[in-house]
Formats: structure tokens, C-alpha cells, sequence
């Protein structure tokens, strides 16, 4: 890539379109280079390689920014998307400049699983409402201009089958309970990778109990009264997170 500048790569969570991250890029430097993603099975990318859980997914992103010959970068994911940029950060941590993550998944065993399974199957606009709204802190409701963006995908044929597949990847059982796996957190440390986490304090699919389980030396900062969709709840703040990583290099 010719440009000096380390492109910001964003993942959006499970479930959701590269453009969900609108919110957040109205707020950013318009010049900024940027790398936004449909992730397989989402949007726009129903077909694209790399269909699974999100080491599957993370690896079939790190080969397009190969494919695309960028020498580093700079990861922000919310959610199943935090998961993913953070294995990517693992594997690839001498390009990855900063890692930012917005409740990212993997960080504990505890999930919501039934609220992921509605908002997986909701198609038209007031199902993706109520869907979405069971993710938000109370009181606070989705974007109607993100409703019709999702609702447009989600009707593309196979869309919601793709999704449960997802789902079905990410999730385990263990003692009769479900539960998400969990990233290989030990080994993060030893990255050397900035990083910094933000989660919001009511957040009803992951529980904020699971910032807790960050590695020594990364920065944590929880949102008091924000839910899981930190993206549509606290703009301003994931922003500035943003900008702020990016001063990094």
C-alpha cells in the first residue's frame, strides 16, 4: 500500500452489515484510510470465503488484507467482529498497530444465546426492532435508517440460514449449559499489541463482568449506562477511542 498511513480495519458484530458502523464514521476524519467489511456470511458477503466461527472468519479477512498487500493496520471489532480482530491481532501482532474492542465476544463463556437466536432469524423491520431492542440498554432504541439497511440483507435469499450457521459455529454446551467459546486470552499479553476495550455497564448479551478478563497492560473503560450496541449508543466515546488508537502510528 503506498500510503504512509495504516488503514483502520473495522468488524462489525454478528448479525450486521459493514455499514453499521456509519454512527462511528461520521465522527471520524473523512480522509482517514479505512477498510470495511461485510463479514462472510453477512450482507453482502452471504457467499464469500470464510463462513464459520471467528477463527475461521479472522482468517479469511488477515488473507484479504494479504491479498490486498497491506503491511499493517489498525483493528476495531464490536462483538463476534471483536472476537475476530482480536485473533487477527494474535496472529498477525507485528502488523497490527492498535486493537480496539467493543464488547467483544470470546472473553467469557456466558452469552445471550436466545436474544442472538431472534435478532438471527428477524427479517422484516419491526422484527429487527424488537430483535435489536432486547440489545440495547433500556430506554434506548435502534436507528430506523439502520433497520432498513438490515432489513434489505436479511431478505436476500439465504441470509437468516447463513446466520443460525454462524451462530451454531460460536456456540458450545458444556454441563447442559450453552455458552460461546472463549479466545485463547493468556496469549495475548505477550502480543505487545495496544489495546483497548469498552463495554457497556447494562449490557444484556455479554455481561460486563467479562471486561475483567483482559490481559495486563491493556486499557479498560466501561460506558455507565450503555448496552451491548456500543456502536449506536456511545458514538462520541467509540470515536474517540478511535482517533485515539490511530495517534498510535
Amino acid at each position: 500500500m503506498s500510503s504512509a498511513k495504516a488503514p483502520l480495519v473495522l468488524l462489525h458484530g454478528f448479525g450486521g452489515v459493514g455499514a453499521a458502523w456509519e454512527p462511528v464514521l461520521r465522527r471520524l476524519d473523512p480522509d482517514l484510510p479505512l477498510i470495511l467489511y461485510d463479514l462472510p456470511g453477512h450482507g453482502r458477503s452471504l457467499d464469500a470465503e470464510g463462513v464459520g466461527h471467528a477463527g475461521i472468519m479472522a482468517k479469511a479477512v488477515l488473507g484479504d488484507l494479504d491479498r490486498r498487500g497491506i503491511s499493517s493496520f489498525h483493528l476495531c471489532g464490536h462483538s463476534m467482529g471483536g472476537a475476530i480482530t482480536s485473533l487477527i491481532a494474535l496472529k498477525a501482532s507485528g502488523r497490527t498497530r492498535s486493537l480496539t474492542l467493543l464488547a467483544p465476544g470470546g472473553f467469557g463463556p456466558e452469552i445471550n444465546h436466545e436474544a442472538l437466536r431472534l435478532y438471527a432469524s428477524a427479517v422484516e423491520i419491526d422484527e429487527l426492532a424488537r430483535a435489536l431492542a432486547a440489545m440495547f440498554a433500556l430506554g434506548s432504541m435502534p436507528d430506523p435508517a439502520g433497520l432498513d439497511r438490515l432489513a434489505e440483507v436479511r431478505r436476500l435469499s439465504g441470509a437468516t440460514d447463513r446466520l443460525m450457521e454462524i451462530l451454531r459455529s460460536f456456540l458450545v454446551e458444556s454441563d447442559g449449559r450453552i455458552g460461546q467459546g472463549i479466545l485463547p486470552l493468556t496469549s495475548f499479553e505477550s502480543s505487545g499489541v495496544p489495546t483497548r476495550l469498552f463495554w457497556g455497564t447494562e449490557d444484556p448479551i455479554l455481561p460486563v463482568t467479562q471486561a475483567k478478563s483482559l490481559w495486563a497492560g491493556a486499557e479498560v473503560t466501561l460506558i455507565e449506562g450503555a448496552g451491548h450496541m456500543l456502536i449506536d449508543e456511545a458514538p462520541d466515546q467509540v470515536a474517540s477511542a478511535i482517533a485515539s488508537a490511530l495517534q498510535m502510528g
